[in-house]
Parts: structure tokens; C-alpha cells; sequence
């Protein structure tokens, strides 16, 4: 009995230890397939779950593998030279876009006379057009002194940059008056050295908005061909400038007939522009004599310098100087003058 005893333990103890092992060799089997990354999760845990002991996750191999690698291939790049590389890229956009033309004032002189007729609906006509006129853009309006503040509140109502140039004689002779006017808005240019394009608009024109564009591009002096129609007459009369290309080479007068006439004087008022400096600073443009030779009369004076360097003249526009662009209206044929 004793012997069957002592084997019947020594076979339990051989299975408990087979147990043992088997369960071992399984734990050990499994433990080592489990990914390497686990121990890390582990090790965060013990880091969190314990408050008195702070433990960092170190890097795993293959992390600091990638750096390496990425620092070796250059391909890593830090922060501050990308933005300073974006700034740079930007700046060379900015320089590489076409640099915007500077645009020249253009400064608008009108006279009004209370002799013409309607001058409160022309003013607004006209007005109604400058309106469209891109900037910079001065309109410089010369009325004579009264009580009526009609002009005065047209004016502000336009929103259009405007002086309102006032004076007190009195004329008999309607050309000596608007004469008279467009001499005190030159000296009023001079005075202020309102430095652009002068162009003497009458009430009475009309204009292609391309017309005003064209005039920002006259250096010294410009001039341009212009139609004009009479009242009551079926006929239109164009005058102005004869060109090769933008070379004035002669003055023409054409009517419908295309008939041909000699002018004197042979360009109208209205039918060239000029570079205002030349009232104040002649040897700029290659002249000894300004305003101040010629008893202030700036009409007389500009005028005689247009007709004597007709070599600095401008057609425009440029390509042959034969579009029209401006239409004048002859209402004085009806006026009676007292």
C-alpha cells in the first residue's frame, strides 16, 4: 500500500510540474510575440498611476531611426528659414508684377459768360461727364461775381475737386470775357503750382471719355483734331492737326466735302493741352521767355509757344491723330450781344 501511495504522488507532482511548465513555456511563447511598444505603454502607466514619480517615454529605436534619417537626407527643414524663405518668394512676387504708371493730374479749366445761354444745364452736362473722368482730376470753373449761388451749389453737388475762381469787371465783348477767365485760371495754376495736363473745356463739348485718358499722356504740349457743328447748319466742320503718327507735321481745316482750307490761327482753344509747369518753369522745356514777358496775358503767351514748337507737339491720339474724341457745339450764332 505504502509504494502505491508514494507513486500516485510522485505521478501528481510530475503532472503539477508539466503543469507548471507548460503554462511557462505558453507566458514566455506569447511575450515574445507581443509588439516591443508595449513596455512603453506600460511604463506610461506606472508614470501616471505614481504621483510622487514623473517618468518620461523615451523615443523607440525606430523614431530616432526616422530623425537620423531625415536629418542625413537634408530633408528636414526648420520653421524660422521656411517663413524667412516664404517672405523671400513673396517679395520676388512683388517685384516680378508690372510696376503701375503714375497718372498725371488733369486740370480742367472752363469759363462761363452769362451772355451764352443755359450755362446752368451745360455746367451740369459737362459736369455729369468729368464725373466719369478717372483721378487725380481738378476742375477749375471761372464765374462772374453775383448773388446767385446756383453754380456755387452745383459745384459742391458734383463731387468732383473743383476751385471756383471769381471776378468782378465787366465786359462788353464776349471773347475778351472768356479770354479774360481762362487768364486768371492759368495765374490761379501758377500761383498754387498745380503741376498737370491743362485742357480749356467750353461748356458747349462734348468728349469721349477715351479723350481724357489720352491727355494724361502728353509730356509738353498735345493737341488733337476736333469736329464742330453749327446750329441750323447741316454740315460738320473738322479742324485740327495733321499728323505722322503722333508728329504734328501741318494744320488742316476739312469740312464734309473733305475740302481743304488754311487756318489762322490755326488750332482752336479747346483743340490742345500743355503741361502746366511751362507758366512757371519755361527752361524746363527748353524756353527763355514765360508769363511774366508777355504782360500776364497766359493765353497769348501759351498759344504762341504751341504754334513755335511744333516739333514738342503730341497728336493724339497717338496712332495717327485722326479719331475724334471731342465734338464742339456753335451756339453763338443766334446770340445777340448788347
Amino acid at each position: 500500500m505504502g509504494s502505491v501511495e508514494r507513486s500516485k504522488k510522485k505521478a501528481q507532482l510530475w503532472k503539477k510540474a508539466m503543469l507548471h511548465f507548460s503554462l511557462c513555456f505558453v507566458m514566455g511563447f506569447f511575450t515574445g510575440l507581443a509588439p516591443t511598444g508595449k513596455s512603453s505603454f506600460f511604463t506610461n502607466k506606472v508614470g501616471v498611476s505614481n504621483r510622487t514619480t514623473q517618468v518620461a517615454p523615451q523615443p523607440s529605436t525606430q523614431i530616432l531611426s526616422h530623425l537620423k534619417t531625415n536629418v542625413n537626407n537634408k530633408s528636414w527643414v526648420d520653421p524660422k528659414a521656411s517663413s524667412i524663405q516664404t517672405r523671400t518668394t513673396k517679395k520676388m512676387d512683388i517685384e516680378s508684377l508690372p510696376q503701375l504708371k503714375h497718372r498725371r493730374l488733369v486740370i480742367i479749366v472752363t469759363p462761363t459768360s452769362t451772355k451764352l445761354p443755359f450755362q446752368a444745364v451745360f455746367l451740369r452736362r459737362l459736369a455729369n461727364t468729368i464725373k466719369l473722368v478717372s483721378q487725380p482730376l481738378l476742375w477749375i470753373v471761372v464765374e462772374a461775381k453775383t448773388e446767385s449761388t446756383e453754380f456755387p451749389e452745383i459745384l459742391r453737388k458734383t463731387g468732383i475737386m473743383y476751385r471756383h475762381v471769381v471776378f468782378t469787371e465787366e465786359f462788353t465783348d464776349l471773347e475778351a470775357e472768356l479770354n479774360h477767365q481762362r487768364n486768371l485760371a492759368l495765374k490761379h495754376i501758377e500761383h498754387h503750382r498745380l503741376n498737370g495736363i491743362v485742357h480749356f473745356a467750353e461748356l458747349s463739348n462734348v468728349y469721349d471719355l477715351q479723350f481724357f485718358q489720352q491727355l494724361r499722356d502728353i509730356e509738353v504740349f498735345g493737341t488733337w483734331p476736333m469736329a464742330l457743328l453749327a446750329a441750323n447748319r447741316k454740315k460738320v466742320i473738322i479742324e485740327g492737326p495733321v499728323c505722322d503718327s503722333s508728329h504734328v507735321i501741318g494744320w488742316h481745316l476739312r469740312n464734309m466735302n473733305n475740302e481743304t482750307e488754311a487756318l489762322t490761327p490755326p488750332i482752336h482753344i479747346s483743340s490742345f493741352a500743355f503741361n502746366s509747369s511751362i507758366l512757371w518753369d519755361p527752361e524746363r522745356w527748353g524756353r527763355t521767355s514765360s508769363v511774366q514777358d508777355t504782360s500776364q496775358n497766359s493765353i497769348k503767351f501759351v498759344k504762341q509757344v504751341v504754334l513755335e514748337d511744333e516739333a514738342k507737339l503730341k497728336g493724339i491720339p497717338s496712332e495717327d491723330c485722326s479719331k475724334i474724341m471731342l465734338w464742339r457745339f456753335n451756339f453763338r450764332t443766334h446770340i445777340s450781344i448788347h
